[in-house]
């Protein structure tokens, strides 16, 4: 890795280079909040199935 961060900087190319590192960071953060994301609603979606169930159990006593 150090020789092509080396390479980069002696043809002068440190733009490209700060680019490509953010743009890897934000493809990084954005993996990461789009696994959690569905996790959660993974999460939500099993909350809802034991409700309806509680509700399939429980409801119809009146």
């Amino acid at each position: 890795m150090s020789d092509l961060t080396t390479l980069i900087a002696e043809r002068g190319d440190l733009a490209h280079l700060a680019l490509f590192l953010w743009a890897s960071g934000a493809s990084t953060l954005l993996w990461y909040a789009l696994r959690e994301l569905t996790a959660a609603n993974q999460r939500f979606d099993a909350f809802v199935r034991e409700l309806a169930r509680f509700n399939r159990r429980f409801g119809r006593e009146r």
